[in-house]
């Protein structure tokens, strides 16, 4: 049985409300209306995440060392045009289509996604969201990445795999 585990624009970690990307596209740009102005001009959105400040902000918990931050930063790269208008109006997921059991994981400090907004994606799909404390987007990268990884595992072991 294949397993797919998806991050910010697909399935499980943080991932895209069935609505779209519009209305966080919204809250975003009101942060930092120059910079996302900017990005959906041009269509380059490492303006946005570039800087270690700005990537903190968007990915990471306070508690992240700022050394790690600084070094995540750097290897950012742009994200994909098509997929981020995609996730804008284009081609928004279809839950109603989906048939196979889902674990939706959020964290409690996402400043991408709200807790709230995950909670609609795991309703979207039948099922509860459960939200991870003092993490933030990059649940992967943060100190409590462990207890996440630990909760997939045990998902997928009530399921046989």
């Amino acid at each position: 049985m294949p397993v797919v585990i998806g991050h910010s624009l697909g399935v499980l970690l943080a991932a895209t409300p069935p609505r779209g990307m519009f209305r966080v596209l919204l809250r975003l740009t009101r942060r930092h209306p120059w910079l996302y102005t900017k990005a959906i001009v041009t269509g380059k959105s490492l303006c946005t995440i570039g800087a270690p400040a700005l990537a903190r902000e968007a990915f990471f918990s306070a508690e992240m060392p700022e050394e790690r931050v600084t070094q995540y930063a750097a290897r950012l790269q742009e994200e994909s045009r098509r997929a981020t208008y995609d996730t804008l109006f284009l081609d928004l997921p279809r839950p109603q289509h989906v048939t196979t059991p889902l674990l939706v994981l959020g964290p409690e400090h996402d400043a991408i996604f709200s807790p709230k907004e995950i909670r609609a994606t795991a309703r979207a799909y039948g099922t509860e969201a459960e939200i991870f404390p003092h993490m933030a987007h990059d649940m992967m990268l943060e100190a409590g990445w462990a207890a996440v990884a630990e909760r997939i595992i045990d998902w997928l072991g009530t399921r046989g795999v």
